[in-house]
């Protein structure tokens, strides 16, 4: 009988960080990397669709979709970074 071992539910999910990108808006600099952004919310998303997601659903209220980053292919966590922008700004 097959067994499998391990946490299968890392596979099926993405740890999502928005982080607010205004600040670049305002400057008119180029863009920082992603940790140094500061962090709005962070949620647990299935990987299901989640491009789509991203870009019709609204994380934060006031803020907009701007950019993604996705992981690497081989990396197991996971984890996405979302920049998003003050609606007031655009």
């Amino acid at each position: 009988m097959a067994k499998l071992d391990g946490d299968l539910w890392r596979y099926n999910i993405a740890k999502v960080t928005l982080v607010d990108v205004s600040e670049d808006y305002q400057s008119f600099l180029g863009p920082m990397p992603s940790d140094f952004y500061p962090v709005l919310k962070e949620v647990i998303s299935p990987k299901y669709k989640l491009m789509e997601r991203l870009l019709n659903q609204e994380f934060v209220g006031g803020y907009c979709y701007d950019w993604h980053e996705a992981p690497p292919e081989n990396d197991g966590e996971q984890h996405w970074y979302v920049g998003v922008v003050n609606e007031n700004l655009i």
